[in-house]
């Protein structure tokens, strides 16, 4: 079951009590994979922009892997879950690059303020800044970003080339599945609910009201503990109110995409139901297709919207190729397309050319008439 389809079950369950989950020290933890996560993160401290969140301060979690002197990568989580998405992932990558990624406020093992905080995309990509200079301190690095990430990364984008010195170069820029158009997303009716006061009080009541899970399969129980700590289970209905924020901001975050000389690398699970291809086909289209600038747009069939948990080895190829310089230039991509497609698995990634609509002028000793097919003297 899919997590926006367990979240659309809950809304069936009667309103109870709320029960008190707060969090201390003594969170227990049922998955080996998220205490493991836990452990290996830290914590800095953000004191939030917003005006309506006073100056609230909160803990924000981050890890990072592999050897500082290897390249940079920058990874962004989506809704509703965490940096914890990456999990399967990392692996193909840590080897050759110094990966960093964090839990926005809200999410994962982040603080998630209840008291009337607002969980804005403007500031998450603030925070995002904040965290490159001061924090991990990446002064040249590549960025992933997925679902609600990406517009968390196209308004960090839009900042940055706004920056007369932003004290970093973003050298790469990977964009994944996310209802970043909304007009032609398939939203389900949870999502829809939190944007209203009196569905999301039964959201919560109903996701409150459900056991966590203490064994089972290990990635189930992992995200349950996840979900629970911090009184996750009830943030993330605060946090889904982005989709208001997107609205409003989405073509203006859009048009950074032209506008920009980094390099995109597109990705995009075919499967997804919730954000379906027809949004990256129109993203593509209208932002990226005509760019001079190199970019790159990438089909994984077997995916839906999680590749990088549905097929995180072929997501890795994919940065790979990206980031030492095998996408090919317009000229040679259609050599590219054919060469790679004969050695390509099912599972694999399909590799989508640019558009190019141009009159034809076939080498050809024969015309056509309607008469027949005849040869040119």
């Amino acid at each position: 079951m899919t997590f926006y389809k367990y979240l659309l079950a809950t809304m069936i369950v009667l309103v109870f009590p709320l029960p008190s989950t707060a969090q201390d020290d003594d969170f227990v933890f049922y998955s080996d994979l998220a205490r493991d996560w836990y452990q290996a993160g830290d914590y800095f401290e953000w004191t939030s922009t917003t005006a309506d969140n006073n100056n609230a301060r909160v803990n924000v979690f981050y890890r990072t892997w592999g050897d500082e002197s290897n390249p940079k990568l920058l990874l962004v989580h989506g809704f509703p879950n965490s940096s914890f998405d990456y999990y399967k992932m990392i692996p193909y990558l840590e080897d050759d690059y110094y990966i960093a990624a964090l839990d926005f406020p809200g999410s994962g093992f982040s603080d998630k303020p209840l008291n009337g905080y607002n969980y804005m995309l403007a500031e998450n990509a603030e925070i995002l800044d904040h965290f490159v200079r001061e924090v991990v301190q990446f002064d040249d690095f590549a960025l992933y970003t997925h679902d609600r990430g990406v517009s968390i990364g196209l308004a960090f984008l839009g900042n940055y080339l706004d920056s007369d010195d932003p004290g970093y170069t973003i050298n790469y820029h990977f964009l994944s599945n996310s209802g970043m158009f909304l007009p032609l997303a398939n939203l389900v009716p949870f999502q829809l609910a939190l944007l209203d006061t009196e569905a999301s009080e039964r959201l919560i009541a109903a996701r409150n009201a459900r056991p966590r899970l203490t064994e089972g399969e290990p990635e189930a129980v992992a995200y349950s503990d996840i979900f629970d700590f911090k009184q996750g289970n009830i943030s993330l209905l605060y946090v889904g109110r982005y989709l208001l924020e997107r609205q409003a901001n989405e073509l203006r975050w859009l048009e950074n995409l032209p506008r920009s000389p980094i390099p995109v690398a597109y990705l995009w699970g075919l499967a997804d139901d919730v954000n379906p291809i027809r949004i990256a086909n129109h993203v593509w289209d209208t932002y990226l297709n005509e760019r001079e600038v190199e970019s790159s747009f990438w089909v994984i069939p077997t995916a839906g919207h999680y590749p990088q948990r549905d097929n995180p080895e072929e997501v890795a190829k994919v940065i790979k190729v990206a980031l030492t310089g095998q996408v090919p230039d317009r000229e040679s991509e259609s050599e590219f397309m054919r060469r790679y497609s004969a050695s390509r698995a099912h599972e694999d990634a399909v590799y989508v050319g640019r558009t190019r609509i141009e009159a034809l002028d076939f080498p050809s000793s024969i015309e056509y008439t309607p008469s027949g097919y005849r040869v040119v003297e």
